[in-house]
């Protein structure tokens, strides 16, 4: 059983929504902004909020000072001793990892910095990644005796595939931007100070776009990738269906041949 106050929740995730419908969520736990119970709870919380908020088109999720996040709290993860406690503990982590991946509003990591285990993990999480230049990233929980279990070892495998996701396990290796950009571990690295600028621009990207299309998208890309090809393309082919009779399809088409910007109205 947690004994959490919700107040302390609160502070250590806290969730804003601008007017075009970007919720940014910040992560905070000083000094390195570890991952404890109450942390992932209000994580949790923010993104259930977040994905029953028709106001809410895009998230953005960053850590609060110089470190995104640096993995779970080692002195939490000391106590877990047994088998029964260590699956619990990885199973309702990777239960609040999934809800992210599997929300079909785009969530985007902004890399602010250190993203060790669990920060890693969360950023695997999300759809894209933002990364400031002098961030590093890296699964080094080896050394620790242990693996990483907030679903590091699939979603790296899956992105990067195994044998260079192997590498960078066994090895504990910290990875830096250049190389992250180069192996597409994120989608772009930008100046340090621009990295919540950039991933706001992003978002705001993706929101100003109909709100009809954005989830099918993201649903045929996650979900579709979860299925053999012929099932993926039997999902695309569907959810084009259900977009054929929208007014957000006429207003596409229309302002195309008009040589205008689209005014979807999400319907």
């Amino acid at each position: 059983a947690f004994h959490i106050h919700m107040d302390t929740i609160m502070e250590k995730c806290t969730c804003s929504v601008d007017e075009r419908g970007v919720a940014r969520v910040t992560l905070s736990n000083p000094p390195m902004n570890a991952f404890d119970e109450e942390m992932l709870l209000g994580l949790e919380e923010t993104i259930i909020k977040i994905n029953n908020d028709p106001a809410c088109r895009v998230a953005v999720v960053t850590g609060d000072g110089p470190t995104f996040i640096v993995g779970a709290d080692v002195n939490r993860v000391r106590e877990v001793r047994t088998f029964e406690e260590g699956v619990a503990a990885t199973s309702r982590a990777q239960g609040i990892m999934n809800l992210i991946e599997n929300s079909r509003k785009p969530f985007i990591a902004a890399i602010n910095g250190l993203a060790l285990g669990g920060g890693t993990e969360l950023a695997l999480a999300c759809h894209l990644r933002v990364a400031g230049d002098q961030a590093q990233m890296g699964l080094p929980e080896i050394m620790l005796g242990i693996i990483p279990a907030f679903g590091g070892t699939q979603r790296m495998a899956r992105l990067l595939g195994p044998a260079r996701a192997l590498e960078y396990m066994l090895t504990a290796k910290f990875i830096d931007m250049k190389e992250a950009e180069r192996v597409g571990l994120v989608n772009r690295v930008v100046p340090h100070a621009e990295v919540l600028a950039e991933a706001t621009k992003l978002a705001r990207s993706i929101a100003s776009k109909g709100q009809l299309a954005v989830p099918a998208i993201v649903e045929a890309v996650m979900e579709g990738g979860r299925r053999p090809m012929n099932e993926g393309l039997a999902l695309e082919s569907e959810l084009f269906g259900k977009l054929a009779s929208t007014e957000d399809k006429e207003e596409g088409i229309r302002a195309f041949l008009e040589k205008r910007k689209p005014v979807f109205k999400d319907r």
